[in-house]
């Protein structure tokens, strides 16, 4: 699971860090003092498991929590015990006390690691084929083929992902990180953290925006060089 911790506290952000460098399953991306900084982050990176702090300067971890996306898990690191009700409002993995204990930190990794794998086989269930040319997905209760030479672009919104087509749009419940492993890399790039355009569909492009058809679809600060590259090397 890919992780990062938001603490002000550098001595609670250290501490966070060895325990998690003792669990194989995670993966650290990062270390924050500050909630702004950690959700700009998120903005262009996909996160599985934030360690939060909630008495923070600015915004606070409950603030915070409320605005991730849903498919990223919290558990919140606090000394303040009066929180709990709040986390569990916010459907938080766990909460834990500080000062941590490795047996506590490590069975709310577990819980942790459990939700996340439900997560991922709901969204493998939306997908019920992948072929070389379309795959079926599921919305609304029924599974419909898309062609992918069909797909302009895809969206994703939350915990959903929009298969926008030239006269259609379907929405199905995956998230667009694995919608991406899924696709062929050689027909599809991602373009910011919420969209993947289908490169034969590009219409223009500059150093801000990819045009397809009547939508224009901003290029992210970090996948700016990948876009470019890619592009230069098809003229």
């Amino acid at each position: 699971m890919r992780c990062i911790i938001v603490d002000d506290e550098p001595i609670a952000r250290k501490g966070v860090k060895k325990l998690v460098d003792q669990i194989v399953q995670l993966e650290l991306l990062g270390s924050f003092n500050n909630a702004t900084s950690a959700g700009l982050f998120i903005q262009e990176t996909a996160v599985d498991l934030v360690f939060l702090d909630i008495n923070m300067p600015g915004i606070s971890g409950i603030e915070f929590a409320r605005i991730i996306p849903k498919t990223t898990l919290v558990i919140f690191t606090t000394a303040y015990s009066e929180y709990a009700v709040d986390s569990y409002e916010l459907d938080a993995v766990d909460y834990i006390v500080k000062p941590i204990n490795d047996a506590r930190f490590r069975k709310a990794v577990e819980k942790a690691i459990a939700y996340h794998a439900l997560l991922i086989d709901e969204e493998q269930k939306s997908v019920e084929k992948v072929a070389e040319d379309y795959i079926f997905v599921k919305s609304d209760r029924r599974f419909f083929k898309i062609n992918l030479s069909d797909i302009l672009f895809i969206e994703g919104l939350k915990d959903y992902v929009i298969f926008q087509l030239e006269e259609q749009r379907i929405i199905s419940r995956m998230t667009i990180k694995n919608i991406y492993e899924w696709l062929p890399k050689v027909e599809f790039l991602r373009i910011n953290r919420s969209y993947i355009i289908n490169k034969s569909k590009i219409d223009s492009f500059d150093h801000h925006d990819v045009v397809i058809r009547k939508h224009e679809i901003a290029i992210g600060k970090s996948y700016h060089d990948i876009f470019f590259n890619e592009m230069m090397r098809k003229l």
